[in-house]
């Protein structure tokens, strides 16, 4: 099981008696979208409905109706409807307006919800860090607090030790046929302790046409070494060269730390990858 489908069902064990708030509709600017949805407990919560007064209100009257509901379950109605203007009224400044249900989670609501989750988590684009040196280790424990399904793949052993454990780890003689068998949409990052093992394998990425991203940590002068091999013994084109995303992270920020890096080409991936979702769903 997945991350997020493993987080919730272990909320669920921890809090069965618990409230679904939902946003049904929502109008204007809003903090998030129709469907947004979490969980509130009489002393926790699972997900958000965007923060701020919104979210201390729903989770107050959740609270309440989980309470009321305990003590005269007979009297109440099943589902509470707030309709919520994002003014100067509640102390949020959004303009817009949301309607928000609020119903205690039967069994049947939170078989649902997992369903829901797993089908999220199996939605979750694919993102293959090629590495697990200073660098890598950084992206993994950045793409960790991310909804993606991350990858981290290399050829010793002793380099995937400390790996989150939401990231998945794979031990591979050639790096490269990863590429091949990786779903439509993924993002590769290559940044491996040899750079003619990266050569190979932003090759081999480079050849899908498919990819969200394609990018290889490294200077301006390993970016032009690549061209040249990539161009006369890679049977690559200068059409897919253009792909290639290097350095990762953009040169904007000369700090060089390995978490640096992974912040900014996370940020970078993120945003290749939300563009292939408006894509595809467009």
């Amino acid at each position: 099981m997945t991350i997020a489908a493993k987080a919730l069902r272990a909320f669920l064990r921890r809090s069965p008696d618990c409230a679904l708030v939902r946003i049904v509709v929502a109008l204007g600017s809003t903090p998030r979208e129709e469907g947004a949805w979490m969980l509130v407990s009489p002393d926790a919560q699972f997900g958000t409905i965007g923060g701020g007064q919104l979210e201390f209100m729903a989770i107050d009257r959740a609270r309440h109706l989980l309470d009321a509901s305990s003590h005269a379950p007979a009297t109440l109605p099943e589902t509470v409807a707030l309709h919520i203007p994002l003014g100067p009224e509640i102390g949020q400044c959004c303009g817009g307006r949301v309607e928000v249900s609020i119903e205690r989670a039967d069994g049947e609501t939170q078989d649902r919800l997992v369903a829901l989750a797993e089908a999220d988590d199996a939605a979750r684009p694919h993102v293959y860090i090629f590495g697990g040196g200073h660098v890598g280790q950084a992206l993994a424990r950045a793409f960790a607090l991310l909804p993606l399904r991350s990858i981290v793949l290399e050829t010793r052993a002793d380099a995937l030790d400390g790996m989150p454990d939401e990231v998945e780890t794979r031990l591979i003689a050639m790096p490269e046929d990863a590429v091949r068998g990786a779903p439509p949409g993924s993002a590769y990052v290559v940044l491996t302790h040899d750079h003619a093992l990266d050569f190979i394998i932003v090759a081999e990425a480079l050849k899908r046409s498919d990819a969200a991203y394609v990018g290889m940590i490294g200077s301006k002068t390993k970016k032009a070494t690549f061209r040249s091999w990539y161009l006369s013994e890679g049977g690559g084109s200068d059409a897919a060269f253009s792909r290639l995303v290097s350095p990762i992270g953009g040169s904007g920020v000369a700090d060089k730390r390995p978490a640096i890096i992974a912040a900014l080409a996370a940020a970078e991936i993120m945003t290749a990858l939300a563009k292939v979702k408006m894509s595809n769903s467009s």
